[in-house]
Parts: C-alpha cells; structure tokens; sequence
C-alpha cells in the first residue's frame, strides 16, 4: 500500500459533494414554494403586454 503525503491543493471532496447536494436541495424548495406565484407573475406579465 502507497501513501501518499498530504497535498494541500487537492481540496475536499467530500464537503463539495454536500455542498453541491445542499444547493440542489435548495434549489428545488424555493422552486416547490415560490414557482406557483413566480408562474402568476409572469403570466400576468405577459397578459399585459398582449392587451397593451
């Protein structure tokens, strides 16, 4: 078995990968929560500039 000397270069990757999933999870919450009142925004949005 090698070892291998610690490179303080190579980063953490584990603490990305959570990182990285916690994001997403986010991510998809605030969609869940706000994607309904974000889709009323823009619909009326739009019905406004077609009526204009």
């Amino acid at each position: 078995m090698t070892h291998f000397p610690h490179n303080p270069e190579r980063g953490d990757v584990p603490g990305w990968v959570l990182i990285t999933l916690m994001t997403a999870g986010l991510v998809v919450v605030i969609w869940a929560v706000a994607g309904p009142a974000l889709s009323g925004v823009f619909e009326s949005a739009i019905n406004r500039v077609v009526t204009m």
